[in-house]
């Protein structure tokens, strides 16, 4: 596939026009041996993991072209979706984003919200999966979010498989 065809694959799946800076800002993360950006990768095996700077400036960039700032990568919020996307796999469903916000918020993060879901295979998947659900993409949105933490968690053996965990606040 050509440079020039992957751009205007990946513009028309994230909506955003901007293809060109993400494809760029993740250079590094082009896997050799498929010749992919890692937001293209299935992340259906025991040893993936999501590309967490891929998702930052994937969805840093969907938050600048909505007028929203940027957001950074938490240590903290990255160690509780981790946390989440693996309790999810073992109990083979997505938990709640209330009860998953309300104890990022007991832990002293203000404005906090989380997109938990299950099913996507590729971090292009999950993405444009919220950024399709009203109450997904308003979390992703969240004018007072700064802090981000995103993860997945492979289960073989359940429905869904791929578990996703993205907790962010201010």
């Amino acid at each position: 596939m050509t440079e020039r065809r992957l751009l205007r694959r990946l513009s028309a799946a994230s909506g955003l026009g901007l293809a060109a800076g993400i494809l760029t800002g993740c250079a590094g993360d082009m896997q050799p041996s498929t010749g992919l950006p890692s937001l293209y990768l299935p992340l259906t095996t025991s040893n993936a993991h999501v590309d967490t700077t891929a998702a930052r400036d994937m969805i840093s960039a969907y938050r600048k072209g909505r007028g929203e700032p940027p957001l950074v990568v938490d240590p903290e919020l990255q160690k509780l979706a981790e946390t989440e996307a693996a309790a999810m796999a073992v109990a083979d469903k997505p938990s709640h984003s209330r009860t998953v916000s309300a104890a990022i918020g007991r832990l002293g993060y203000a404005s906090p919200g989380a997109n938990l879901s299950a099913g996507y295979h590729t971090l292009a998947e999950a993405f444009s999966g919220w950024r399709d659900s009203p109450p997904h993409n308003a979390v992703m949105l969240s004018a007072e979010a700064g802090r981000m933490g995103i993860a997945t968690a492979y289960a073989p053996g359940s429905k869904y498989k791929v578990y996703w965990a993205l907790l962010v606040a201010k």
